[in-house]
């Protein structure tokens, strides 16, 4: 067996095995400096390499034009339900309104802020088949006065995935916490996107902010100072002490990214990890998977037996057997596997033999 166990937990997530080992051997002193990245100023000129780094490396992966400003923050992508509408639904020419799509739990909390900072409009819902779809959007659908449209664009705890750009004129937010560098998507077509860094960027403590300068560049002036985008973008994300060691993580996962061909070699992975998984799950006898057609995210793909105390024991002799963090999310039940883009091609067909031995002997 593997080394290491196969984690499929949807975060804090599994991290490139290369990652984790550089890191390892500059634990202590790093690149010569006699120190760990952990105890280095981030003042200093090692730190501001790092970051710099970090930020080049990201807009190259990603194809961030200048007109955006890249922010690295804390907080976690749930600060940023507050800290956008904050930013991006007052001021001068804004009207305070936010288009919402809801398709599930972190579009719910992110309405739950909305109504406290804004007028939001819930555009469409998927919560009448517990959110296993996207919905289907439409123009007039939209508010043409909304200052934006918050989607979350991939849902890891129901497994589904926006297949195509809403179709409205206002700038689209998009929470990608779940799917950021899984496969390519165009930077333009988005005001800003967000992402909490646990799942494919580094450790949790770190959230990356992609914004339209523009749009930045129009919120009040009477924002808490650290609430405020531009404090960030003009300072370098370092106006406070940021996740310092965070960021260096993350600095090393978008070096690995970068060696193993970028983003659109990892979709290639990521799609034959997806494509493997759902063919066995569509032609299995006894695991289901909830979510069909197009809306099928490649990142987080839960399935069931349809029989509780068959979920619970199938979960009991994965993790025997080294695949880790199956359960389901608590509000839903059954089991999901998260596949990042760490998750080795090696995982994925292992647990789907360890599923078709499993379904053998029970079936």
């Amino acid at each position: 067996m593997y080394d290491r166990v196969y984690n499929f937990s949807s975060g804090p997530a599994v991290m490139p095995e290369p990652v984790l080992e550089k890191a390892s051997k500059e634990m202590l002193n790093y690149r010569g400096i006699g120190m760990s990245v952990m105890e280095m100023s981030h003042r200093s000129k090692a730190y501001d390499e790092i970051i710099k780094g970090a930020e080049a490396l990201l807009r190259s992966l990603m194809n961030i034009p200048d007109d955006y400003a890249v922010l690295f923050l804390q907080g976690g992508a749930s600060l940023q339900f507050d800290m956008i509408p904050m930013n991006l639904a007052k001021g001068e020419g804004r009207t305070g309104k936010v288009d919402i799509v809801m398709t599930g739990m972190w579009t719910k909390r992110a309405l739950n802020e909305l109504k406290k900072l804004a007028v939001p409009h819930i555009v469409a819902s998927s919560e009448d088949k517990t959110f296993t779809y996207i919905p289907s959007l439409e123009a007039g659908m939209f508010d043409p006065e909304a200052d934006y449209v918050h989607v979350c664009w991939n849902n890891t705890i129901y497994g589904t995935r926006y297949p195509e750009l809403p179709p409205c004129e206002r700038p689209i937010v998009a929470d990608m916490s779940s799917c950021i560098l899984s496969e390519p998507v165009d930077v333009t077509k988005f005001g800003c996107i967000f992402a909490g860094a646990q799942k494919n960027l580094g450790p949790a403590g770190l959230t990356i902010v992609i914004i339209r300068k523009d749009l930045m560049e129009g919120a009040p002036d009477d924002l808490p100072t650290m609430l405020d985008f531009r404090t960030h973008a003009s300072n370098g994300s370092l106006y406070n002490t940021p996740p310092t060691y965070a960021i260096y993580m993350c600095s090393l996962v978008l070096e690995w990214l970068r060696d193993n061909g970028g983003v659109e070699a990892i979709a290639r992975v990521n799609r034959r990890k997806a494509d493997t998984f759902y063919k066995f799950l569509d032609a299995s006898r006894m695991f289901r998977p909830t979510v069909t057609g197009t809306s099928r995210s490649i990142m987080n793909i839960p399935f069931v037996t349809g029989d509780n105390v068959l979920d619970a024991e199938f979960i009991a002799a994965a993790e025997s057997a080294g695949f880790k963090n199956l359960k389901g999310h608590r509000s839903v039940g059954g089991m999901r596997a998260s596949i990042y883009n760490a998750m080795p091609e090696e995982g994925v067909q292992k647990l789907v033999e360890f599923m078709d031995s499993f379904e053998k002997k029970h079936v």
